[in-house]
């Protein structure tokens, strides 16, 4: 039996309500899902090679970025080997030749690598300096070994480490352990290097991070300072990325940190492309200006942390003088 016009429209408004609450009893996804799928399972995309590394997408050409990968990473091992026995020679003869060739060694692995290197300032060229630098990433150590002829200190874990090890050791690394028992004989070989006129490189946060701060210096870490004649703020900070401005969603592209695997960390970093690391290498300072050891580790701190901060705002950088904190 057909309902009277009014009758038809009185059912299907006393029907809307109901339907209403069907619609908000729902999640939003579920509301915009369709009811009627024209397929009876959902397509389901599998990628061509296992593993999470071959997932990565970040390449907007996988292929490309793969092949790109593998290149940057064959030139660099190939690289890596034509070094080694180099510098095995040049570590046993006097003069600087170790050094500096450990510097052209950072240099072109960069290069290969595919990651550009800035420098704003000038590292100090006189004998027994003290570099302190912000960490976020073992990149730091090719970045700034580009650019600072200096020995760095490094946890004893990576003397460990296959080939990395063997590069450090090359590269005449201090290694430093956790124990506290050892500190004293690790703290006298960075006294003697600079006594004998070497540059060390250290990282007084001691560890990395994301990359998105500096982390505030630990006092211990500058033990040594009475021994150097200057000491030299740097900041370092990944700035540029596929050619663009890195914001604070691309920092952690670049940080190695916490139990991140190495090897994949390397795979990402190669297949991109457009890469950038600004170094700023602040004004020295002669650490007998300074009070004491508590003193210049906040001084040095500041000044890194604000050329940090202007660096990842895409802002113009000059060198901050390294004074002590007025009162």
């Amino acid at each position: 039996m057909r309902l009277p016009p009014r009758l038809h429209c009185s059912a299907m408004m006393g029907a809307l309500p109901a339907m209403v609450m069907e619609a908000v009893a729902h999640s939003p996804e579920e509301a915009l899902r369709p009811r009627h799928l024209g397929r009876a399972k959902p397509l389901r995309f599998r990628p061509w090679l296992p593993g999470s590394v071959w997932g990565d997408v970040m390449e907007p050409r996988p292929m490309g970025g793969r092949l790109r990968a593998i290149r940057r990473i064959a030139g660099a091992v190939l690289w890596t080997l034509i070094a080694v026995p180099i510098q095995s020679v040049l570590v046993r003869l006097p003069g600087r030749a170790k050094v500096s060739f450990a510097r052209t060694y950072h240099a072109m692995l960069c290069r290969l690598i595919g990651l550009e290197v800035q420098v704003v300032g000038q590292p100090s060229r006189g004998p027994s300096v003290l570099f302190v630098s912000n960490h976020s990433s073992w990149l730091d150590i090719l970045v700034l070994g580009a650019v600072i002829e200096a020995a760095f200190v490094s946890k004893s874990e990576v003397g460990q480490w296959p080939l990395a090890g063997t590069v450090a050791r090359l590269g005449r690394t201090v290694f430093v352990s956790r124990k506290r028992n050892s500190t004293g004989k690790e703290a006298s070989e960075i006294q003697a290097r600079l006594a004998a006129g070497d540059s060390i490189i250290l990282f007084p946060e001691g560890t990395s991070n994301d990359g998105t701060r500096v982390l505030p210096f630990r006092s211990s870490f500058l033990s040594v300072a009475q021994d150097a004649k200057q000491v030299q703020p740097v900041s370092l900070v990944y700035d540029r990325l596929g050619g663009l401005p890195a914001c604070r969603r691309d920092r952690p592209f670049f940080a190695w940190y916490g139990d991140m695997d190495l090897a994949s960390h390397f795979w990402r970093i190669a297949r991109r492309s457009g890469a950038r690391a600004t170094v700023l290498l602040h004004e020295p300072a002669d650490p007998a200006a300074f009070p004491d050891r508590k003193a210049l580790t906040a001084a040095a701190s500041d000044v890194v942390a604000e050329g940090a901060a202007t660096l990842r705002q895409n802002r113009p950088a000059q060198p901050i003088a390294l004074t002590a904190r007025a009162g």
